[in-house]
């Protein structure tokens, strides 16, 4: 079997944005399970919680970074 270059640049890419994007999804299952426990309890935390919540996304654009790069 033979690697080349380009198909490891493919494989590296894959990983870093597959590797994102289920650290981000389990984030933002944790995050949003705790915000919305949150919210039961007091209304007025919503802004925070939905800041919370969207902030794993940036892990993602991250990957996606990395991946350009390689």
């Amino acid at each position: 079997m033979e690697f080349t270059t380009e198909g490891l640049a493919a494989l590296s890419k894959a990983i870093a944005i597959v590797g994102t994007g289920f650290a981000s999804a389990w984030a933002e299952k944790v995050i949003g399970a705790a915000a919305v426990g949150a919210m039961v309890e007091n209304e007025s935390l919503f802004g925070k919680a939905l800041v919370l919540t969207v902030l794993p996304e940036t892990i993602v654009i991250f990957g996606l970074v990395v991946a350009i790069l390689i």
